[in-house]
């Protein structure tokens, strides 16, 4: 009970943290004589650009997590920071005496549109997609990104050229009515994105999406005062500030977290814990534990990077493969991860022969070293992020995971054990019998196949 009220009582301190901005800008408005003036274009610049720049990194840093997970959720986040930083940059060139000679009106109305879009991509970010729409909602975003992108570029262009309606012969006044739908909706879609990732963040307990809801919070104030704001005026300063608070708040949310899925926190229900159909191959080194007995801590390491960099390229790149991880002279990689590749066994299948290919290369330079045994195992799986804090990462577990753990046990040496769900998948496969093989941890029997070949394969180049 002491635990829920101290959680109630920051909730309110909080809330009344994020209402002071607010009363502050209102208390400036009514006494006209607090809101004094300072111009002063070099601070205004340096300010919209740190502003920018945070903003940017939080893009980029959202972008590369959503594309690594293909969470949608993370994805439209990053298209918010995106929209933020391209026009927050445009309004930062506005600054008349730094870069332009005198304000440019295109660049000028830069925040208001850039923060209205920000929040539109905030909203949408709240939305949950069903795992079956996932790759659609994904295809959907990246659309959205490049029209943003190509949006930014030609609002610049007519800026500069000063087109109609940026060329200033209607310049939108403060608290106009252009200004005021703006800010209307973009403080709307800002609080149901801030009450959203509240109630997410209440939830999970997690630092992060509360401080996206109080990010949001700020921006959506930031907007109140845009509209309403004197130039050069403490409270035309005070959304300027306002939008530096917001960003650098997510930006010191996002640094609290470990640095390995640092953004697991936004993730979608189903990348924290989903399941898929997918492939998984395991490969391993055979008589490593004798070759490091008889070798020095240099010979080993120098033997293993040889070899991963011959065989990791292959599956990855050629076929589409994801390295989920390294365990000393054992390497784990999932095919269909994402829901993208319903053709997974083929891949696998492929990947494991092509694997043993490049291997082999590498051992008629050095006899003397191990072989790799590979072991491939198809059907449902478990993809979650497991761990806490010090250490996280968003691995597959399962059945089929450790049976193709089993598999590759029992590989012959140079060769691919696949199991007879992979086989059953695969068009054209030349496969040799393993027998009913007793694997720890099963109950039953196994059937297994040594994979000789694919036929009408093509080597899998292109595939990725």
């Amino acid at each position: 009970m002491s635990q829920q009220r101290t959680s109630t009582a920051r909730l309110v301190a909080a809330g009344l943290a994020l209402a002071l901005p607010l009363l502050g800008f209102g208390l400036l408005l009514a006494e006209p004589s607090l809101d004094l003036m300072w111009a002063h274009e070099p601070s205004h610049f340096w300010l919209v650009l740190t502003v920018a720049a945070l903003s940017s990194l939080l893009a980029y840093g959202t972008g590369v997590a959503a594309q690594r997970r293909a969470d949608v959720r993370v994805f439209v986040v990053s298209l918010a920071y995106l929209a933020s930083a391209g026009f927050l940059g445009l309004h930062a060139l506005a600054t008349p005496g730094v870069l332009l000679e005198a304000t440019n009106p295109g660049f000028a109305m830069a925040t208001p549109v850039g923060l209205t879009l920000g929040a539109v991509f905030a909203a949408l970010s709240c939305v949950d997609v069903p795992a079956d729409r996932a790759q659609s909602a994904l295809r959907a975003a990246r659309t959205a990104r490049w029209v943003l992108l190509a949006t930014m570029a030609a609002w610049a262009v007519a800026s500069l050229a000063k087109l109609p309606p940026l060329d200033g012969s209607r310049a939108v006044e403060r608290a106009s009515g252009p200004l005021v739908v703006l800010a209307v909706l973009a403080i709307g879609l800002y609080a149901v994105a801030a009450l959203r990732y509240l109630v997410l963040g209440l939830r999970r307990r997690a630092t992060m999406l509360l401080g996206m809801a109080a990010a949001f919070t700020l921006l959506g104030e930031a907007m109140v005062a845009v509209a309403f704001a004197r130039s050069w005026h403490v409270s035309w300063w005070e959304w300027h500030v306002l939008m530096l608070a917001a960003f650098a708040l997510v930006a010191w949310s996002a640094q609290q977290q470990w640095h390995e899925e640092r953004f697991a926190e936004l993730y979608l229900d189903d990348t924290l814990a989903g399941s898929r159909d997918m492939s998984v191959l395991f490969a391993d080194l055979q008589g490593f534990t004798s070759y490091s007995e008889t070798h020095s801590a240099g010979e080993v390491t120098a033997m293993l990077n040889t070899y991963f960099e011959q065989v990791v390229p292959v599956t990855v790149h050629r076929y589409g493969g994801e390295v989920d991880r390294l365990i000393g002279d054992a390497v784990l990689v999932t095919f269909n991860r994402r829901g993208d590749r319903p053709d997974h066994a083929e891949r696998a299948a492929a990947a494991g022969l092509a694997l043993q290919e490049a291997a082999a290369e590498v051992s008629r330079v050095h006899p003397d070293w191990p072989r790799f045994r590979v072991g491939i195992n198809s059907g449902e799986v478990s993809v979650a992020v497991l761990g806490a804090a010090g250490g996280r990462t968003h691995t597959v577990i399962g059945d089929t995971v450790n049976t193709a753990s089993r598999l590759e046990g029992k590989a012959p040496v140079g060769g691919v054990a696949i199991s007879a769900e992979t086989a059953a998948r695969l068009a054209g496969a030349r496969t040799q019998p393993l027998g009913l093989l007793e694997l720890k941890g099963k109950t039953e029997p196994l059937q297994a196949f040594h994979l000789l070949g694919l036929d009408g394969a093509d080597g899998g180049g292109g595939r990725s």
